[in-house]
């Protein structure tokens, strides 16, 4: 079965916006880098855009059937964010923390409070979700705001402050200390007293310029007690960081969306740009960054993809593979964006003229993504804390986990149409990991794959660069189970970046031999694995690259003239004959 011969709902779902917002290089339109670049420099976002978005039914895709809306499910989210990032970063954004704000509704939500949102959403109302304060950062057990209840009120003072939509929001999901512990209101502005809520101003950024990021000030305000309260009193912390699972998945999306902006920018640049007597993209070391921002888009499918699939297939395993996405999708993202600043030089820096100044503002919008969600640090710290009890298990795959993993891996197929239930998410997988715990029985397969179905010589290549991640693979989890890490140090951040390098090596291979075809081209998967073992160590040397590199600029050449995404589906699609295979 060919994974794109029947299109998917996701994938009918992008094609159909990517449709409705047009070429980002055209001259014109609200989605059009020349406006998008021009509105900014007013703080603005262009004319239109948002219509056009709530026109298309965005909202509602952002809903979940159970609550009267259509979405399908994280990977379709993760679909659409990457649609508008590619654009437009700063709008996908102020959707994004619309969407952030109306999780734990979906999660923990009553009935009556899912359809109360649901039908406020649709209608183009938006939401915030209020956890930030000035002096609290990361630490939200010492959020100072507070919930007296009064009667038939809650009273709420506190500051929450810089939160996304914090002045344009209708609705707040505020966490707050209640007589209870920490608990999560559903706060609707018009329903309390003018004088007792101020909206702080607009904070100047580096990058999102027209997005609402701001704060505001509760003093006194009387929330009616008949349907605040989310989910269980005292539990509210719990189910913060739960919440931040499933959009930390999504911003994924947005990393996916910006390098794909540069990578087609830079590329464009580099085959226009003459010097020399020809094409820049001729000059070895220009090709090298485009080639390997390419690769790290791919490497970034191969992560985000299964995992926003995992919401509704392995909800339980997002307490470790979301933070594995936040850190490592918008890490490489950042990276990709330096490689074609230097392909572009002089123009990177510049505010008009390649595709009207655009790559200046990708570049500031897409700082954003380490920060917001918990910062690199942050994730890197929930990543250390579970490696401890996933070391040991690391080299034995978990029982029944085939299924699973076909299931993740599969791209021809679906993922189930999200359910939420708060209850199915977990603070730690315990060491449960199918992805990683699968490298070994995952890398069996691809030798006798490669070596009874591939080209010849790819086995051999494929054996080398495996041996030589193995070896890392191994030296670093036997460390772990027979030392332990301390998850706060420095060293311990460190042993957590290279668990996501594993990660993606596994999650790799996975994508590969669930959609490799009845001739099967092992070729990107070679250069991907290698462009893996340089993050572990930047000076190894692998014979195979070169003769792999026609194949895969012969993809990019394609996606730039018919302006469709890079990435992972393009490069199955270009295999002589693909399909789902075990």
């Amino acid at each position: 079965m060919e994974p794109n011969s029947v299109p998917r709902p996701t994938r009918s779902l992008t094609a159909e916006l990517e449709g409705l917002l047009g070429d980002p290089l055209a001259s014109s339109g609200p989605f059009s880098f020349a406006e998008v670049v021009r509105h900014e420099e007013l703080d603005e976002i262009p004319p239109g855009a948002e219509r056009l978005l709530l026109d298309w039914g965005l909202p509602e895709r952002l809903v979940p059937a159970v609550a009267g809306g259509r979405m399908l499910n994280l990977e379709s989210v993760l679909a659409v964010t990457r649609s508008l990032a590619r654009r437009n970063l700063t709008m996908a954004v102020m959707f994004g923390s619309s969407m952030l704000g109306c999780q734990p509704v979906w999660l923990w939500g009553t009935p009556e409070q899912r359809k109360r949102i649901a039908e406020a959403v649709t209608s183009g109302d938006k939401l915030c979700f209020g956890i930030s304060e000035a002096e609290v950062g990361s630490d939200l057990t010492t959020t100072a705001t507070t919930a007296v209840l009064d009667g038939g009120h809650y009273v709420l003072d506190g500051e929450k402050w810089p939160v996304g939509n914090g002045n344009r929001a209708r609705f707040y999901t505020v966490l707050a200390q209640g007589p209870r512990g920490p608990m999560l209101l559903l706060v609707d502005k018009r329903e309390l007293a003018p004088e007792s809520v101020e909206p702080k101003p607009i904070v100047r950024a580096l990058g999102l310029r027209g997005h609402d990021v701001s704060g505001v000030r509760f003093t006194g305000s009387r929330v009616p007690a008949d349907g605040a309260v989310i989910g269980r009193p005292g539990r509210a912390m719990i189910d913060t960081v739960r919440t931040l699972q499933i959009t930390r998945t999504a911003i994924g999306g947005m990393s996916l969306g910006s390098m794909d902006a540069a990578l087609r920018i830079g590329l464009d640049y580099a085959h226009e740009r003459k010097l020399y007597g020809a094409a820049i993209y001729r000059l070895p070391v220009v090709r090298q960054h485009l080639v390997d921002a390419h690769l790290d888009l791919l490497i970034s499918d191969c992560v985000a993809i299964p995992v926003a699939r995992a919401l509704t297939l392995a909800p339980a395993r997002l307490a470790l593979w979301s933070s594995v996405v936040k850190y490592l999708v918008p890490v490489i993202g950042e990276e990709t964006l330096e490689q074609m600043s230097k392909v572009l030089a002089a123009r990177s820096y510049l505010r008009e003229l390649v595709a009207s100044g655009a790559f200046q503002k990708i570049r500031r919008d897409h700082c954003i993504t380490s920060i917001f969600e918990g910062t690199t640090h942050v994730n890197l710290f929930n990543i250390a804390t579970q490696l401890a009890a996933l070391a040991p298990l690391a080299d034995r795959a978990a029982e029944g986990s085939e299924e699973l993993l076909a299931r993740l891996f599969d791209l021809s197929a679906e993922a189930p149409v999200w359910e939420p239930d708060g209850n199915k998410l977990a603070l730690s997988t315990n060491g449960q990991d199918e992805i990683t715990r699968g490298w070994r029985t995952a890398v069996e397969r691809l030798a006798e794959v490669a070596a009874a179905e591939c080209p010849p010589g790819q086995d051999r290549d494929l054996a080398e660069v495996v041996a030589e991640l193995d070896r890392r693979r191994t030296a670093l989890y036997g460390r772990i189970a027979e030392h332990g890490i301390e998850a706060a140090s420095v060293a311990g951040s460190r042993t957590a970046e290279d668990h996501c390098v594993f990660h993606a090596a596994s999650s790799c291979v996975h994508v590969w031999l669930h959609n490799r075809g009845d001739a099967p081209d092992a070729g990107w998967l070679v250069l991907v694995l290698r462009r893996l073992l340089q993050r572990l160590d930047r000076d190894v040397v692998l014979d195979a690259r070169e003769a792999y590199l026609p194949g895969l600029e012969a993809v990019m050449e394609d996606c730039r003239v018919s302006r469709r995404y890079f990435g992972l589906e393009a490069v199955l699609e270009a295999a002589p004959e693909h399909g789902a295979r075990g």
